[in-house]
Parts: C-alpha cells; sequence; structure tokens
C-alpha cells in the first residue's frame, strides 16, 4: 500500500514538473520587421543621418575648398612663412571641426536610436510576458538568434505575440 503510495505521489509529481517546464519559442525578428512603430524610427533615423551625412560632406568641401586656395598662394609665392603656418594651422583646426563633427554625430545617432527603440522593445517584451503568463509558458526563446536547435512548431508563439501588439498576420 505504502509502495503504491510513493508510486502515485511519484507520477503525480513528475506529470506537474513536465507541465510546469512548458517551454515556447517567438521569431523577435519576424515582429520587429512587422511592426510599424520600428518602421517610423527607422524612417526617422535615416532623415537624421542624412542629415548629419550632407552636413559633414559640406564641411569637407568647404575645407577642400580651403587647402586648394592656401596650396594656390603658397605656390605663387603670396604668402610669407608666417602667415603660410598660420593658415595651415586654421586648416588643421577645421580639420578636426570635422573629426568631431564626425563623432558627435555617431554619438547622436546611438542615442537617438537608444531613444526610439527603447519604447518599442519595452512593449514587445511586455506582450512576450503577458503570452507567457496567459499560457503558463516557463520560458520563451528567440528563434531569430538561433538559440532555438529544435522546437516543436507547436510551441511557436510568434503569432500569439503579434496578435498582443495588434499586428495582422
Amino acid at each position: 500500500m505504502k509502495r503504491n503510495f510513493i508510486l502515485i505521489a511519484v507520477m503525480v509529481f513528475s506529470s506537474l514538473v513536465a507541465h510546469a517546464q512548458k517551454m515556447g519559442y517567438v521569431n523577435l525578428q519576424e515582429i520587429y520587421v512587422q511592426l510599424p512603430e520600428i518602421k517610423q524610427a527607422n524612417s526617422d533615423l535615416d532623415v537624421m543621418k542624412d542629415m548629419f551625412k550632407k552636413k559633414g560632406e559640406e564641411m569637407v568641401r568647404q575645407l577642400q575648398i580651403k587647402y586648394q586656395e592656401f596650396q594656390q598662394k603658397q605656390a605663387k609665392g603670396e604668402l610669407s612663412p608666417i602667415e603660410a603656418e598660420k593658415q595651415a594651422n586654421d586648416l588643421k583646426a577645421e580639420e578636426q571641426k570635422i573629426m568631431e563633427f564626425d563623432q558627435t554625430s555617431q554619438k547622436t545617432m546611438v542615442s537617438k536610436s537608444e531613444e526610439l527603440l527603447a519604447p518599442i522593445h519595452e512593449k514587445v517584451e511586455k506582450a512576450i510576458k503577458d503570452v507567457a503568463a496567459e499560457n503558463q509558458f516557463l520560458y520563451i526563446f528567440d528563434s531569430s538568434q538561433g538559440l532555438v536547435l529544435y522546437a516543436d512548431s507547436t510551441a511557436n508563439v510568434t503569432s500569439l505575440v503579434k496578435a498582443k501588439l495588434g499586428i495582422k498576420e
């Protein structure tokens, strides 16, 4: 009798453990590609990138013009050694400004990207957590990162997360 009780207890415990370890996977890349917020954020970032690129190109163009003028004056002997050194230093300073502009614009792009994408990531993360809670998943993996080596297609919760985010299939 005691042996049967232990056997039944082990079977019940095993079924509870197996049920408690329900896992699923989601393709985050597929979800992000379809989110309108991502498309808008990427569009905003592209506009900003183009603006920085145009300004940088204009700065380089202006520096090239000044450098050519400097070389012409120097070739014609129109500059004293002191004046030539001063203009060369001015050109180096301007070149430094261009490099600083490039670094600043890159930092600004990263900052703006984080600012625009953080709320979207939070929204997707919340949807995944909600789907996990509603469907009693203990784990949900991202299949787009190659973290899932094998998964039964019935464990794919991408469509549930999309529905939670309002993305139509």
